[in-house]
């Protein structure tokens, strides 16, 4: 098969495109599914102010390299619901382009209605995380893409070869994989296309973009207000920054994993902590993928992985980019807006939390700051969705006028909380 570079392919654009299609289940299906002409599901182009062309090359494993035939199968894999047990799940259903590959609810709902543990992270760049998932349990696009299909809250098969004997049983797939890959579709051809379509999802060109690159204009006063915040006493930087004295104006994220203090009151992380040490293997990723998704030890995060108590209810650093039409917020959902996620971050929340980030404390930010804050995060949203980003800003202003649960403005002009000690 012949190799074509990214660049051809993505540039090069696809006639068939994939969606999310409303029918009845049936497993002796003749045909693959039929395309929904929606721009926003289509795969990328590469010419776009600020994307990093050679670190995207470099995403690009070279033992799954690019091709217009496989990147359009794995599309149509992408929006295809025969991947779940019972025909109405798709990867689609919790990672919808219309959403900005999200679904908007707090946390994702799988088949039968089964609610997860975990928010669903946007498809958008997800090739240049260095590891999958909220607490980095997968290592590639390939190895995540296995998961939610197998996960009895979300795809529910009972097994990936399951899922590829469904598939297999259309005749338009047993096609397509001989085309791309000279043999019947198998489990880890499937994972390769699904990868390599999510690799396509590269999304930069923000009015925040055009700013770096020399239009000053770009983007408002306010905005530019709160890149500085950012950068300075918002100490948005210490995550979401190259390094401390770096800026990124990229990517704005460290891809590690830190405690921000979320979830700790509600749930009685010493006690799970104490049951995960003694009773997860953290070699099962299978088995750590349910506890994630289905169990109250989601709440541990990265511990589930490491077993290093460092780790204790932390989670990884999102990306920035259309942050604004991803709400909401946090690894679970918690938050509904970007005045939330400011609040939370400015009271420096660290009561009861002994495993907290050393870099959270109290912050001092006053209300325009945070107005600038949320201004600056605003300016990252990419031109495919301008207008809902537009709408969800004034939708999001309207309920920080009215409700605003996580201030606390004594704390956030106050001293850093004294922190428990961990555990013994």
């Amino acid at each position: 098969m012949k190799r074509v570079s990214i660049l051809a392919v993505i540039v090069g654009g696809f006639a068939s495109l994939v969606s999310c299609c409303e029918r009845t289940p049936n497993r002796s299906s003749k045909s693959l599914p039929t395309p929904e002409t929606d721009p926003l599901a289509q795969p990328k182009s590469l010419q776009q102010v600020g994307l990093p062309l050679e670190l995207t090359r470099a995403t690009i494993p070279a033992d799954n390299p690019q091709t217009p035939e496989k990147i359009s199968l794995g599309q149509k894999l992408f929006f295809e619901r025969q991947l779940s047990a019972d025909g109405t799940v798709s990867c689609s259903t919790c990672h919808d382009p219309k959403l900005a590959f999200t679904d908007r609810k707090t946390t994702s709902v799988g088949i039968e209605g089964r609610v997860g543990q975990r928010n669903a992270p946007t498809v958008l760049n997800a090739t240049y995380n260095k590891t999958q998932f909220w607490d980095g349990r997968a290592n590639t696009l390939e190895e995540q893409a296995e998961f939610p299909i197998v996960n009895p809250s979300e795809m529910g098969c009972a097994s990936l070869d399951a899922a590829v004997a469904q598939i297999a049983r259309v005749k338009g797939y047993q096609e397509a994989f001989q085309h791309v890959f000279g043999h019947p579709p198998n489990a880890s051809d499937l994972l390769r296309a699904i990868a390599s379509y999510e690799r396509t999802q590269i999304l930069f060109d923000s009015p925040f973009d055009h700013f770096v690159g020399g239009d000053k204009n770009a983007i408002d006063a306010s905005a530019k207000r709160g890149w500085e915040l950012f950068n300075t006493q918002a100490r948005c930087n210490k995550c979401h920054a190259l390094t401390e004295t770096e800026r990124d104006t990229t990517l704005f994220m460290d891809n590690d994993f830190h405690n921000i203090g979320i979830g700790i009151i509600r749930h009685n992380v010493v006690a799970l902590a104490g049951q995960a040490e003694k009773l997860v293997n953290s070699s099962d990723k299978t088995a750590i993928d349910r506890l994630a998704i289905q169990h109250d030890m989601s709440v541990l995060g990265r511990f589930l992985i490491t077993k290093q108590e460092k780790d204790t209810a932390s989670f990884k650093t999102p990306g920035l980019r259309n942050v604004l039409v991803t709400a909401p917020y946090f690894h679970d959902g918690s938050q509904e807006t970007l005045w939330d996620v400011m609040d939370h971050y400015n009271k420096g929340d660290g009561v009861h939390n002994p495993w907290l980030d050393e870099d959270i404390q109290p912050l001092a930010l006053t209300e325009n700051d945070i107005d600038d804050l949320v201004a600056f995060l605003a300016s990252l949203t990419s031109g495919p969705y301008k207008q809902q980003g537009v709408a969800e800003l004034a939708r999001q202003r309207a309920i920080s006028r009215t409700s605003r649960p996580q201030r606390d403005t004594a704390r956030a002009f106050g001293p850093k909380a004294q922190q428990p000690e961990p555990p013994k």
